[in-house]
Parts: C-alpha cells; structure tokens; sequence
C-alpha cells in the first residue's frame, strides 16, 4: 500500500554554468508519494518552483528506464542513490523515510565539467568510443544470425559487457576519477566476439589512450563497479588491461613490417 512521505529536504546543487563557483540551495518538498520515482520528486520540485517564478533545477534524463543512460546524481555522496543495481531514473521515494534530508550533486570527476546544475558535459566518453568502439563489417545482406558460431560463455560474457549504458557513474564513484569500467566494457564486448577480432588490438589501444589523455589511472578502488547500474564487474578491466598489453607488442611488429 502506497503512502506518503512528508517533510522531506533537498539540498540542491546549483551552478549557473561552467564559469560559476556554484552553491547548495535548500527546499522542502511537504508531501511526495513513495511510489514517485527520483526524477518524478524532482519534477514535481520544478513545477513549484515554476509556479513560484522561480528557475528549474536543471538535471539530465530520458528515457526513464535505465536504458538510456542520461540520468546522472550523486544522491547524498551515492552514485544514483543507495540502491544498489539501479540507475537514478529506477530509484523510487520508497527508499527514504519522511524528515529525510537528501543531498543532491552532480557527477564530481574533471573530465565531466558542469553544463548547469545537475548536468555535466560526458562527451569525453564519446572520443573513447570514436577512438574504436566499431567492427569492420562488409556490406550487402544481412548474413544468418548463426552464420558464425560463438561459444555461449564468450556470448554471456559480451552482452555482460555490452549492459554499459554510458552514465558516468564509474568515474564519478572512482577517487581517481578512472573511466576504466567503462572503457574495458566497451572494449570487451567487441574484443571477445569473432567479428571484433580484425581491430582488436588496434581497437584497444586507440581507446585506452584516447581515455588516458581525458580521465585518471585505476587503482584498483573497485567503486566503480558498486556504483555501476548494471553491476558490471571489474573483470572486464582485466580484460582490457591483458589486451592492451599485447597490442603495444603486436602493433609495433605490424609497423616494423610495413
């Protein structure tokens, strides 16, 4: 049965733009149902601010489905709440408790500077994935879908890999601000396919370079993966880490032979 949390207190964060210092602005919300998602509670924040002539707090979303992967709060110093598994779209006002204080931010990391508000600029995620995140397939007809057999576990291991929805979580949870969970899932679940293999080890070290010159080195914290939504495990970091290994010995052997 459905009820009501009452008295519940934001402390917002809110920055005019980039150039802005930035500060925490308080508001209380007297009354929201349990069953109203995060985004839905800060929706119905705008509405009276709106009506107050107020200005919006600016935050990102979409789809609302955790697929998209727009959505992007550290919710009191928890990347998309306390909810493990679940995106800040999925997190429901079930989770608190009425007289909460509820600390609102947006991702903390330096290669993600702040648009407005809530929202951040991730388009350093998009150069890694321009960096190689494609295969080389000829055109023409769509081939059988069991045209190429891939072994079950390389299969799970792939779409495990390719559940990144690209929020930035990673980074924002990560002391050293790290994209490494996000980049060895990018990397893996094109490297461990047979039609990711004519690029791999170009594929891997074009990435991982083009993430060093944006984002910090990975220490091994493992935040990244408690704080990931689709709890995508830290092994794919392996993965990528024994890849790119091997491509600084193989790509060099390739040139020295052209």
């Amino acid at each position: 049965m459905s009820k009501h949390l009452t008295n519940i207190t934001l402390k917002v964060w809110r920055q005019a733009g980039p150039a802005d210092a930035g500060h925490f602005e308080t508001y209380t919300v007297p009354e929201i149902s349990d069953e109203a998602s995060f985004l839905e509670m800060l929706d119905i924040l705008n509405e009276r601010l709106i009506s107050d002539g107020k200005e919006a707090v600016v935050f990102d979303h979409d789809c609302r489905e955790g697929i998209c992967g727009t959505c992007s709060l550290m919710i009191d110093g928890q990347a998309h709440g306390p909810q493990r598994g679940t995106a800040t779209c999925q997190l429901h006002m079930r989770k608190f408790q009425s007289g909460d204080t509820i600390t609102i931010e947006p991702w903390r990391a330096s290669a993600f500077p702040i648009i407005k508000d809530l929202m951040v600029d991730r388009s350093a995620f998009d150069r890694i994935v321009e960096a190689g995140g494609f295969i080389t397939a000829e055109t023409g007809g769509a081939p059988d879908a069991n045209l190429i057999p891939i072994p079950k576990p390389v299969a799970d291991a792939a779409m495990d890999a390719a559940e990144c929805i690209g929020c930035g979580a990673c980074v924002a949870a990560c002391p050293n601000g790290a994209a490494n969970l996000f980049t060895g899932a990018k990397v893996a679940h094109l490297n461990l396919l047979p039609q990711g293999q004519a690029e791999r080890f170009g594929r891997v070290e074009a990435m991982v370079e083009t993430m060093d010159s944006y984002f910090g080195s990975c220490t091994n914290h493992g935040e990244c993966e408690a704080a990931c939504p689709k709890s995508i495990s830290i092994d794919v970091i392996a993965v990528m880490n024994q890849d790119y290994r091997k491509s600084k010995f193989k790509n060099r052997k390739a040139l020295a032979r052209s």
